[in-house]
């Protein structure tokens, strides 16, 4: 199976490109580089893993995605509070994270 297929890929890549955009030109340079690196690191080891060979190899790899929806969306909450994110983004985008890392736990579950 390809990994773009996924939809837990699929919607993470959504997340990531609405993160990004959301921050384009944003002049908080650390902040910006922060939450765009946790966003785009989501969905690259969801790919990363499932272009493993093993389910040992793959479940490392979605644990590390499952770690950087973790700090996306402590990043998304602080955001908030500090005025950089609307309520509404903020709290459309915690609930997706919150949806993809309980998506991933099933997922490595599985694979235990």
């Amino acid at each position: 199976m390809r990994f773009e297929s996924l939809e837990i890929w699929q919607r993470s890549v959504e997340l990531s490109v609405e993160v990004y955009e959301h921050f384009a030109g944003h002049r908080d340079f650390g902040f910006r580089d922060q939450i765009t690196r946790s966003s785009l690191s989501l969905p690259s080891n969801i790919a990363e893993g499932y272009e493993r060979q093993s389910d040992r190899e793959k479940a490392l790899f979605l644990n590390y995605a499952k770690g950087s929806a973790g700090e996306l969306r402590t990043q998304v909450h602080i955001g908030h509070r500090i005025g950089y994110i609307p309520e509404e983004v903020s709290g459309r985008w915690i609930e997706e994270v919150e949806q993809l890392s309980r998506m991933l736990f099933a997922i490595i579950r599985k694979m235990q």
